[in-house]
């Protein structure tokens, strides 16, 4: 890792040739670096996908959705539901075609190389995406230009300077081969505001009820001891509401960034 002692931010350095990693082996997760595959559990994910669009529509009850790093289409399906027009943008072709196939309109490809009009989406999404993506300045740019005035800029990714990233260290679990940059709730914050957005909304967790995160960790549940996994998930939850020294106790985070009008 090499880190910037001016912003803090940190990057993999080397790193793998990023096309090589997301294989049809990465999304049906059976390469050991993996995508968990929402296909199989779908039904449970959607308590998730159905909690966070309602929040989402607190802000921009409707319009054009873009999902970044789409995969399959699950959320973007969800969206759909809800009345909004979706488009997602897919690097895997393995995964675009099948986004595709069931009815959700997926350019399979990069952001850099979708080229969307200027001012074109109400809502824009990255969940666990922008750590992957290289030349940051460039997909935060493009990131503002299609995005409407006014509109919404969603961004899950962990956030460095919580204190469950800085105690676990060069130990901390999200650092893996596929995540090339690494950022903090005041890094994003910073980024955005040169790139013309001016109200910001930190979820420190996520921005969906501890209800939905339990309704889809059922999903993987195979005996009925596995419910105790409930306490661990319910801590974890409440733990990302707390603070010492002014910093969050986790790393679990979630930024709404609106663009100036």
């Amino acid at each position: 890792m090499v880190k910037c002692n001016t912003c803090g931010l940190q990057s993999l350095y080397p790193r793998p040739e990023q096309t090589t990693l997301y294989t049809e082996e990465y999304y049906s997760g059976k390469a050991e670096y993996s995508y968990v595959d929402e296909r199989n559990t779908e039904k449970f994910h959607s308590y998730v996908w159905d909690a966070r669009i309602k929040n989402i529509r607190k802000f921009i009850p409707q319009g054009r959705f873009l999902d970044v790093g789409s995969s399959f289409g699950g959320f973007l399906k969800r969206a759909s539901l809800f009345g909004f027009e979706v488009q997602g943008v897919e690097i895997s072709s393995f995964a675009s075609s099948h986004a595709n196939a069931n009815g959700i309109p997926t350019f399979n490809g990069s952001l850099l190389e979708a080229k969307f009009p200027d001012s074109h989406f109400d809502v824009i999404s990255l969940v666990e995406v922008i750590e992957h993506l290289e030349q940051p300045q460039l997909v935060f740019s493009e990131l503002s230009r299609i995005l409407k005035p006014g509109g919404l800029l969603l961004l899950q990714t962990a956030n460095f300077e919580a204190w469950q990233a800085k105690d676990a260290g060069s130990a901390y679990h999200y650092y893996m081969p596929g995540h090339v940059f690494y950022y903090s709730d005041a890094l994003l914050k910073k980024i955005l505001t040169e790139k013309g957005f001016d109200r910001f909304i930190s979820y420190f967790g996520v921005d969906f009820p501890l209800s939905a995160k339990l309704l889809k960790s059922r999903g993987n549940f195979r005996k009925l001891s596995d419910y105790l996994q409930w306490f661990r998930i319910g801590y974890y939850h409440f733990r990302s509401k707390w603070k010492k020294e002014g910093f969050p106790m986790t790393s679990s985070h979630v930024l709404y960034s609106f663009r100036s009008r």
